[in-house]
């Protein structure tokens, strides 16, 4: 009987622990998380988004040796296989370089 009373008051303990709302949750809704869509893009000027293009085209332009190696990696099952169990280098040097060598 004693043991049913513990557990019944540790219950109630932590359903009330994790029951319980703070007010800091509810500061979310006093102000409202979207912005209207007329200012939506007013916060990033055009220069900056220029910008942010221009370097997107450079990174994929001029991507690491490992990333293109990953890329010829993923078009085949057997080597993606291989790659989890001992990484994209070694599965790169196992598969897709005999396969580019073909080629």
């Amino acid at each position: 009987m004693k043991s049913l009373l513990l557990l019944s008051v540790l219950a109630a303990l932590a359903l009330a622990a994790l029951c319980y709302e703070s007010h800091e949750s509810m500061e979310s809704y006093e102000i409202s998380p979207f912005i209207n869509r007329r200012y939506a893009n007013t916060f990033i000027s055009s220069q900056q988004r220029w910008r942010a293009k221009a370097q997107e085209r450079v990174r994929e332009r001029t991507k690491p040796a490992y990333e293109i190696n990953r890329e010829a990696c993923d078009d085949h099952k057997l080597c993606e296989r291989y790659a989890m169990i001992y990484g994209y280098n070694a599965a790169y040097n196992r598969y897709a370089r005999q396969l580019r060598g073909r080629k």
